[in-house]
């Protein structure tokens, strides 16, 4: 009998086993818990993978530095994202196209917004795997962690067998509004937002290995303005040693940060904007977010006409909020030899889109003839049309459609240029690999092309997540396996080489090796550097 029942137990255990294995979703009071230093968190298991969401990494009052979360009693359910960053224009309407294209989650905004995401293949089997720590895009005034469809982190964590962290942070006025010469207190305020990335990457060195992570093997990489805060954590001393290698994705802007003096005026700006002396400066933290933002942006309106009187340039769109180079968080500009002497051990992996913003910025342009098309390049470059479309056709001489002579990058690829030749020529230091992705995506009759994010799907192998942008099918699959796979290997040594692409050297000012991500995948030189020197003197 008491084999019978021993007999029956077994077999109930196995049934339940099987049960389990078999559900995609997995969830209850006992499930996928595991510790932080804050207290016990509960995920759940999505096919085989741990997630969870919206863990609080530090806290911070408007305009304070972050400092360590409060601890919690018990366990915390979290299953679901936290709050993003409130924005300095809610979107309240959106263009029908581009956003079935884009296909955002805006999420729900607080300022208590310090929030992380996790995805792993497993808490308790004592491994210790790569962690790849993405940082969203939008700039530094928008975005978030869970924008995107296609920034999921669960296929990408399943397929290399590795952690992938993502979090939101504080942005635009919160994140950088430089009260520094009102108060010890607000000393780091002008960069609290890139302090917020620190402070989650310390998190990771302390609760990682919970997550079966290894925070000796941190890899941080971020699009556009998230490859922008790639640069910005580089070439800030108290980062070095929270990660080990770096990835920026369309993010290598080449302007300037600003100085404290003039972050320090757009600050007095507010005050008086709001009717506040400087002994009133701690209700600031009070004041309604919607007040303050509208007199911030005025704030900056009216010290970037002033910059302009002076003859100091404000480059890209327009004068922001971003970090700025205070003197102690963050001591040197980002193109600087010492940032780039900072980093010399980090390598690198960059590259852009073929088209990035171009297709939107020439929408008038997709039923044009190519006689319209011409008139419009001989308009825009007057004698040097003729040298100008030479440029395109040596930089792609595949290309066929006389709108393709418009629709090439020439404001992102450039900075990871200059990036690349910087941090190559540093004496004996870490490796530097350049891509350039061109597949171009048939959505909406293929008008978007390679469009400014399009490579987020193949990079995170989420194809169907983001088929809205991909348009889905096999061939973009195929890519996203070479791409994903690329990313996880570079994650893991610092290399991104494997056997379904063709050898992909390391990139130095001679040999300008760059890897075409394409259907065909294949490595050129640079092809562009005459359309850039010929788009760049048209622009003075």
């Amino acid at each position: 009998m008491k084999k019978i029942n021993l007999y029956l137990m077994c077999l109930v255990l196995f049934l339940m086993t099987i049960t389990l294995s078999a559900q995609e979703v997995i969830t209850g009071e006992n499930i996928a818990i595991t510790n932080t230093e804050s207290g016990k968190v509960r995920g759940y298991i999505h096919n085989g993978t741990y997630i969870y969401k919206g863990i609080p990494y530090a806290k911070a009052e408007r305009f304070m530095a972050p400092t360590k979360a409060d601890s919690w009693e018990g366990v915390r359910s979290s299953t679901m994202y936290g709050p993003v960053a409130p924005l300095m224009t809610p979107t309240t309407q959106v263009m029908d196209e581009p956003e079935f294209v884009f296909d955002h989650d805006w999420g729900y905004p607080n300022e208590d917004c310090l929030r992380i995401n996790i995805w792993t293949p497993s808490i308790d089997d004592g491994k210790k795997r790569p962690v790849l720590f993405w940082i969203h895009g939008g700039g530094f005034t928008a975005g978030s962690s869970q924008e995107l469809p296609s920034t999921d982190g669960e296929n990408l964590s399943k397929k290399g067998d590795v952690v992938v962290v993502s979090i939101n942070h504080r942005l635009n006025v919160l994140g950088f509004l430089d009260l520094s010469a009102y108060g010890e207190k607000y000393k780091h305020s002008a960069n609290n937002s890139i302090i917020d990335m620190v402070a989650a990457l310390e998190w990771v060195k302390t609760n990682i290995k919970n997550f079966g992570g290894d925070a000796g093997n941190v890899t941080i990489f971020g699009q556009s303005g998230g490859g922008a805060k790639v640069n910005t954590l580089m070439a800030m001393p108290q980062a070095k040693g929270l990660f080990h290698k770096a990835i920026n994705q369309s993010g290598s802007f080449r302007a300037a940060m600003l100085e404290k003096n003039e972050t320090q005026a757009i600050a007095a700006e507010v005050l008086s904007n709001l009717g506040l002396n400087e002994k009133q400066v701690d209700s600031l933290q009070k004041i309604p977010f919607e007040i303050l933002s509208a007199a911030s942006t005025s704030a900056l309106k009216t010290i970037e006409e002033k910059m302009k009187e002076e003859g100091k340039p404000v480059m890209g769109f327009g004068l922001n909020w971003g970090p700025s180079r205070d003197g102690e968080d963050l001591p040197y500009q980002l193109f600087s030899e010492e940032a780039f002497m900072l980093s010399k051990d980090i390598p690198l992996l960059l590259g852009t889109t073929k088209n990035e913003f171009a297709p939107f910025a020439n929408m008038r342009f997709v039923k044009a003839s190519e006689q319209q098309i011409m008139e419009h390049i001989k308009e825009q470059y007057k004698d040097k049309a003729d040298a100008y479309i030479q440029a395109v056709k040596k930089a792609y001489p595949n290309d066929s459609d006389p709108k393709d002579l418009l629709d090439v990058d020439t404001m992102f690829r450039p900075g990871a240029v200059v990036q690349a030749n910087a941090k190559s020529n540093v004496q004996n230091a870490a490796p530097v690999y350049m891509y350039l992705f061109t597949w171009q995506s048939p959505v909406w009759d293929g008008k978007y092309k390679s469009l400014h994010c399009m490579e987020l799907p193949f990079v995170f192998d989420n194809i169907e997540r983001g088929k809205n942008m991909t348009g889905g099918g096999a061939a973009a699959h195929a890519l996203a396996d070479k791409v994903s796979n690329a990313w996880i290997n570079f994650a893991k040594n610092g290399d991104p080489n494997h056997s379904g692409l063709p050898t992909w050297p390391a990139y130095n000012p001679t040999n300008t090796a760059t890897m075409h991500l394409d259907n065909t995948c294949e490595v050129k030189p640079q092809l562009d550097k005459e359309l850039f020197e010929l788009v760049s003197n048209s622009q003075r």
